[in-house]
């Protein structure tokens, strides 16, 4: 099923799904007029405190596709359009009032003639108002640049709005069907339909136009096709244009549980079927972690249950099989492209057939030790050390995208996921779980090296690269063991990346300065030396006889089991450590 299909039917399920022709907005106050078009009332809709307040989403008529445009939405909008009044600093005077005399002129016009007594209220209010009025009435200040609506005073308090009453809706529904428009077959549903010209915008797009923007446009003529314009070079009807982006918008909200942030790509995600809250749920914590508040008794505490079952390895055709055959999951990418939205990624598949996927990226990123805590680090935090200073918006473009993708479908994974991590641990010299999984998960599933690459410390591994790192990691050892750790540039933070990439400038002077510390440490502790210099022994003897055992240079491949040779020694060492402290302190007991 196509992208639009799977989002049009969808919206037959959306829980308080707007009928056609409405749009849930997000609006900030309710202006409420009396019969004889005064004002009686200002009431602000927002919730919370402060500077944290947030309009409320509340169902209105569908807003005009604006650009640079100036077209004003029926019976509500912003202050621009509604009062003349802008707080933005750098939105030109000539601009405001065209906007204002816009809203104006087209409501006085199309409610001329109306007997309804709140759309006779409206216009003898638009006939009356100026925009230094909103200053006179000390109106605050807030108000600039919000949504509003009108009410009649003695509905405001039954949230009856102005939009909502019959009168209103007949008229809404008349000029939404006066525009003369050739049917066609809709791609969508196959039915025959008026043809929508312009799609609704999405919004909600991470870093895409705060405005909205589109999926399917034509806007420029080399786009188009046989004299054809905008919307009939692919005709989708106007009720399944209306269906998708309806459910798309919901979706895309905040906490809405159908999305979650991968680097910059939008992902939202829903489920057919029965169970599918429940995989939905499932899904989300898979990537974005279990939340922390959970009620024994309610479906999160399910989810929970569930996912860690799967991160133990359980296919969940053996302990919900109706989860895993009669639920069909859907996962869309979005990422922003000018004034377009681009589709990163798309899969279909049933919500089993995804478990397994998954699992099999739990296998390939797996790595020991690890603490409980990386254990069960969603895949944000994975992408987090992939950025520069550790921050979402520095995570490579398209890199969390196509790592997602891969995930999904069981592809390789991107190989910018093995440079970048690279190109991090060079520059600030961090080697840990997250990271090493990363570079062992490409390893693995790419490069088809699976015997070569352990989940822990494997002392009788003879690969070049993880010979050299365990090798690194006792020489930082020896360091650490001679001088102690509070020195100013440890053996990692001056050599690790050239010792990772160009061994063999860097390991002769490792191994020489290394005797200067031995010969210090056995004054102190001549059994720990002896210990180490066996490491050594042991790590060297490991290599191929009659080569040289520091290569020129290391392949990309080479660096990455170079990182995990010395993050399995290093953690053997701290292992090491742990267990002494242990004994020591029963010993003591």
């Amino acid at each position: 099923m196509s992208i639009l299909a799977s989002l049009a039917k969808a919206y037959k399920r959306l829980p308080g799904a707007p009928p056609f022709g409405f749009s849930t907005q997000k609006v900030g106050f309710v202006i409420s007029l009396n019969e004889d078009g005064t004002v009686a009332n200002v009431t602000d809709l927002r919730d919370g405190e402060g500077k944290r307040k947030t309009a409320r989403m509340i169902q209105v008529p569908q807003p005009a596709k604006k650009s640079v445009n100036i077209s004003p939405n029926f019976l509500w909008g912003n202050t621009a359009y509604l009062f003349g009044v802008s707080g933005n600093a750098e939105k030109k005077p000539r601009r405001l009032a065209d906007e204002h005399a816009a809203f104006v002129k087209w409501h006085l016009d199309v409610l001329e003639g109306e007997d309804d007594t709140g759309l006779k209220a409206l216009r003898l209010f638009l006939q009356s108002w100026t925009p230094e009025n909103f200053t006179e009435w000390g109106w605050p200040a807030e108000m600039k640049d919000q949504n509003l609506i009108f009410a009649l005073e003695a509905e405001r308090r039954q949230n009856v709005y102005l939009h909502d009453r019959p009168a209103a809706k007949a008229l809404w529904e008349k000029l939404a069907s006066e525009e003369e428009k050739e049917p066609a077959i809709c791609l969508v549903t196959g039915e025959k339909g008026p043809v929508a010209r312009l799609h609704p915008s999405i919004k909600g797009v991470w870093d895409a136009q705060p405005s909205g923007a589109s999926i399917v446009s034509f806007n420029e003529e080399a786009y188009t096709s046989y004299g054809h314009k905008q919307g009939d070079n692919a005709p989708v009807s106007e009720a399944a244009a209306f269906a998708y982006t309806t459910v798309l918008n919901r979706f895309l909200e905040k906490n809405s549980g159908h999305r979650i942030q991968i680097g910059d790509a939008s992902t939202v995600f829903w489920a057919d079927g029965l169970g599918a809250e429940a995989a939905e749920g499932i899904f989300s914590a898979m990537f974005e972690g279990v939340k922390d508040e959970v009620d024994e008794h309610s479906e999160a505490k399910k989810v929970g249950t569930i996912l860690h079952k799967l991160r133990d390895g359980m296919r969940l055709e053996d302990f919900e099989p109706g989860l895993a055959r009669n639920v069909r999951f859907h996962v869309l990418g979005l990422a922003p492209n000018a004034a377009r939205i681009s589709i990163r990624f798309w899969l279909e598949d049933d919500f089993g057939t995804l478990a397994d996927k998954y699992q099999r990226f739990l296998v390939d990123r797996k790595i020991e030790p690890l603490s409980e805590r990386d254990r069960e680090a969603p895949l944000w935090r994975y992408l987090l050390e992939t950025a520069t200073l550790g921050k979402r918006e520095n995570v490579p473009p398209n890199l969390a995208g196509d790592w997602m993708r891969s995930i999904l479908d069981g592809t390789n994974y991107p190989l910018t996921l093995l440079s970048t991590i690279l190109m991090r641990i060079r520059a600030d010299g961090e080697v840990n779980a997250l990271r090493v999984g990363m570079l062992k998960a490409v390893l693995v599933r790419n490069f088809n090296v699976k015997r070569e690459v352990p989940v822990a410390l494997d002392p009788d591994n003879r690969n070049k690269g993880y010979l050299l790192g365990r090798l690194f990691a006792v020489y930082e050892q020896i360091q650490s063991a001679a001088l102690g750790r509070n020195v100013n540039a440890t053996v990692k933070d001056k050599f690790y990346g050239s010792a990772s990439a160009q061994p063999r400038t860097v390991f002769p002077y490792l191994d020489k300065n290394s005797a200067h510390h031995l010969s210090k440490l056995g004054k102190e502790r001549r059994g720990y030396r002896v210990n180490l210099e066996k490491s050594v022994a042991g790590i060297m003897e490991l290599m191929s006889p009659g080569e040289d055992p520091f290569p020129p240079f290391l392949s990309a491949e080479e660096q990455a089991l170079f990182a995990l040779g010395y993050y399995h020694q290093r953690s053997e060492f701290f292992k090491s450590r742990t267990d002494q402290q242990a004994s020591n302190g029963e010993e003591a007991a």
